[in-house]
């Protein structure tokens, strides 16, 4: 009697047609730098899987749209291949598409006016230059 059994691989890459979890994948595909760290994200709301929020072991497939919230930034990304294990950044770049909106413009640095250590609280007329220089108003 003999009994053949697939072999067993603990990662790789997954069949086209097959799924994984969405921590396990943003971890893989380095969308989050720790998988404990996507599954918070998953836990606290951030990772939206097409439109619906996801828990950390939804099912992710090829198609997918994922949106990860992180750092004040949206992340959009379509899954093109599902992965398990986590590979070079060079390897996981191919198994998206970034639709990501483009990061908004810095802002400039405004000068903020210096005052001397020691100087005391600034006197009406200096709070009202500084305001002035910084753009705000004084009502």
């Amino acid at each position: 009697m003999s009994t053949e059994r697939a072999p067993h691989y603990s990662g790789g890459m997954a069949g086209e047609l097959a799924g994984g979890r969405v921590d396990s994948w943003i971890w893989a595909v380095r969308l989050a730098k720790t998988r404990s760290a996507a599954s918070d994200a998953c836990k606290g709301g951030h990772i939206r899987v097409n439109g619906v929020r996801a828990k950390p072991a939804q099912v992710v497939r090829a198609g997918d749209e994922v949106r990860y919230r992180h750092g004040g930034l949206e992340r959009v990304v379509v899954v093109k291949r599902i992965i398990i294990k986590r590979v070079s950044a060079t390897v996981a770049a191919e198994c998206y598409i970034d639709n990501s909106p483009p990061p908004p413009p810095r802002e400039e640095t405004v000068a903020v006016a210096v005052r001397d250590r020691g100087a005391g609280r600034p006197t009406k007329r200096e709070r009202r230059s500084i305001e002035k220089l910084l753009g705000r108003s004084t009502r």
